[in-house]
């Protein structure tokens, strides 16, 4: 019996403490398997709304796999170099950080009050610390124009945990407290304070390592020490 009694009051606590370190947050659950035309269900909801916040899908929050839907995943696959089958497969699902639990990242910064300037400090040491101070500049200031797209989350925080968009993030660089008086969170705090030297670009890669031909599809607009800053 008080073994029982023990089990009751840790889900209690557990199910107490879940939404106050949260603090308001919603935890996705990861998606396993692929989605398809004729689906439903809450999955299907998942994806949609994650494609309407980013305006590849303008219909209902349905569950269905409609029509629209099958073209909204098609749109996000071509903006992501993936294979366009209108089919939402694990690479799909992983691009829309679905299958696994890295949304859980997005949510740890946010509950432990990690702040804008001091995230997006870290996603420009990982990114550019070897670069000129512009460029560092120009690095978050991409990050922050992804903000105001409607193809990207709209929090500083959601566009770093991106699956797979920061290699700050994969390796764990994100998590590592900068110094406050480091070039790389002036850096953040000139960008923070509307300072763009790239002219609204969306996307950044090193010509000399670059491999996706999709990233070479997009229009340079300049070029930064090593990057060229593209739309």
């Amino acid at each position: 019996m008080k073994t029982v009694k023990r089990i009751i009051i840790l889900v209690v606590i557990f199910s107490v403490s879940i939404p106050l370190f949260l603090k308001g947050s919603v935890f996705i659950a990861p998606i396993t398997g692929k989605l398809a035309p004729d689906m439903e269900g809450d999955d299907v909801r998942k994806m949609q709304q994650r494609l309407k916040n980013w305006n590849y899908y303008d219909g209902e929050i349905s569950g269905k796999y409609d029509l629209k839907t099958y073209f909204a995943v098609r749109d996000f696959q071509k903006t992501y170099n993936l294979p366009v089958s209108g089919i939402a497969n694990e690479d799909t699902l992983t691009a829309m950080g679905l299958t696994t639990l890295a949304k859980w990242g997005e949510v740890y910064a946010q509950s432990n009050q990690t702040s804008n300037e001091q995230l997006l400090a870290r996603a420009i040491y990982g990114e550019a610390r070897g670069e000129p101070y512009e460029g560092q500049v120009a690095v978050g200031a991409v990050i922050l124009n992804r903000t105001r797209d409607p193809k990207f989350p709209k929090t500083v925080a959601g566009v770093i945990y991106q699956p797979g968009a920061f290699t700050a993030v994969s390796d764990g660089q994100i998590n590592v407290p900068i110094d406050p008086n480091s070039t790389v969170v002036k850096a953040a705090r000139d960008a923070l304070n509307g300072w763009d030297p790239t002219n609204g670009c969306l996307y950044y890669w090193n010509p000399a390592t670059a491999t996706s031909k999709w990233i070479w599809s997009r229009q340079i607009v300049k070029k930064i020490g090593k990057h060229y800053f593209g739309k």
